[in-house]
């Protein structure tokens, strides 16, 4: 397993990990809107998070641990901006940006299933 996978996979656990927390605190130690971010930033790191540990298999292809790393980051900086605004009062603008780059890291997982042989 190259270095970048298991990177990656690791990052997917740990981030499964600080959702469950994340998730907790939410629902016990903040209100609404806040809790709603907080709730929201929680799910998505648990999701990508999983899939990140899932899909860093020792014999995935370049295309795929590209995707995989560009799933990382954006699921950091969307998780990343609602956090921000919870905890340090910032605006969420950076939010849109890391759910495109989620969305076109899924697109790409995809065409690298796609582009697999039996």
């Amino acid at each position: 397993m190259t270095a970048l996978a298991r990177g990656l996979a690791a990052l997917g656990a740990i981030a499964c990990a600080a959702s469950v927390g994340l998730g907790a605190y939410a629902s016990h130690g903040l209100a609404e809107a806040d809790a709603r971010r907080a709730g929201l930033a929680a799910l998505f790191l648990f999701g990508h998070g999983l899939a990140l540990l899932v899909l860093a298999t020792p014999t995935a292809t370049r295309l795929r641990l590209g995707a995989l790393a560009a799933l990382a980051c954006g699921v950091l900086v969307f998780s990343g901006s609602l956090l921000g605004a919870v905890f340090a009062g910032t605006a969420t603008a950076l939010a849109p940006a890391g759910g495109v780059l989620m969305m076109l890291a899924w697109l790409t997982l995809g065409v690298d299933a796609f582009r697999q042989r039996a």
